[in-house]
């Protein structure tokens, strides 16, 4: 298949370039800084020569949005909104633009559109729409108005020979440089993953192979369209999250920290506490329902699959696995 990916150089589309790649696919890349074969230039606002890619392609999967990773500012949240409607609005204006628009156009969304809970799981039939919850800073609801504004770009589109999907996606798990597991694990190797604000707060998760069989798995269903959470079938408390991950990676303890230390981490590392003290508590119902099977369904299994992949991207697990299981240690200089 063409398979064109917008927004396609930050985590997740590193995960899917590589993967739909090395399935044989033809994917490009749209980008405001294309540097490598296969990634061509857009603004992520107005229509342009990049259109001519998504004329003829078989899927687009929009993955384009200012990061979440970041201060949330007035500032950035603005810039979190703008990047994420005026992306979709003109991935629909392609489509519809079309001479043989794609089959299918799966648009990113994320797992933060559903409430801060602990009681019940969000799934997509049952799950509470946030944005109204008490107790909790106020900004939180402007977080889910930008995802209800992305989901109501990509339903707004005029593409009526174009299937559309929303992936409400958790946070996706890979142990590539710099993504969201990367920098989990190297606050628990410094000693920092422990419960943060108590720790019952729940983490919905994906492991980056089963996020990629989802893709595959909706673009092949032309009969599913609308929301669909892209979430392993069981989140779990923080605090047994970051327990598990040190576990896997052989750290034996996390000191805890309280929300205003939590905040203090947060301002130093140029995030914010939303991203680690709301409840994500997202399940796929969908997909169970119709008949996707997870590989990496429990969390403590999936922190250990990648915690050994993460450690064979390193030079000197790269050099380990050259030499075999028996070879003698490299002596230390």
């Amino acid at each position: 298949m063409k398979i064109v990916i917008p927004g396609g150089t930050g985590q997740v589309g590193t995960v899917l370039r590589r993967a739909l790649s090395a399935a044989g696919h033809e994917v490009l890349i749209l980008t405001r800084r294309p540097v490598r074969e296969g990634e061509l230039a857009w603004d992520g606002e107005t229509l342009g020569p990049w259109a001519d890619a998504v004329d003829g392609s078989d899927v687009v999967i929009n993955l384009a949005g200012r990061s979440v990773s970041c201060r949330y500012t007035p500032v950035n949240l603005k810039a979190m909104m703008d990047s994420r409607v005026n992306s979709a609005r003109v991935v629909g204006e392609a489509i519809a633009a079309a001479a043989r628009p794609p089959r299918v156009w799966l648009q990113m969304s994320t797992a933060t559109i559903y409430a801060h809970r602990y009681d019940a799981p969000n799934d997509e039939a049952t799950g509470v729409l946030g944005g109204a919850e008490p107790d909790v800073p106020g900004y939180w609801a402007y977080s889910v108005d930008i995802a209800k504004a992305w989901e109501r770009a990509q339903d707004e589109a005029r593409t009526p020979y174009t299937r559309k999907v929303a992936l409400r996606s958790a946070m996706v798990m890979s142990p590539d440089r710099g993504g969201v597991f990367d920098v989990l694990l190297w606050l628990a190797r410094l000693g920092l993953g422990g419960p943060v604000a108590g720790g019952a707060q729940y983490v919905s998760w994906i492991h980056e192979r089963d996020f990629v069989r989802a893709v595959e798995f909706l673009i092949d269903r032309e009969d599913l369209d609308g929301p669909v959470n892209l979430a392993a079938p069981n989140p779990v408390p923080q605090r047994e999250f970051m327990r598990d991950l040190r576990a896997a990676r052989g750290v034996p303890a996390g000191l805890p920290a309280t929300k205003a230390m939590a905040e203090l981490g947060a301002f130093v590392l140029r995030s914010d506490t939303e991203l680690l003290l709301k409840s994500r508590r997202v399940v796929p119902g969908r997909l169970l329902a119709e008949g996707f099977a997870f590989e990496h369904a429990l969390w403590p299994d999936a922190a250990r699959e990648l915690v050994r992949r993460g450690r064979d991207l390193t030079p000197r697990g790269r050099d380990e696995r050259r030499r075999g299981p028996d070879a003698p240690m490299a002596r230390a200089s």
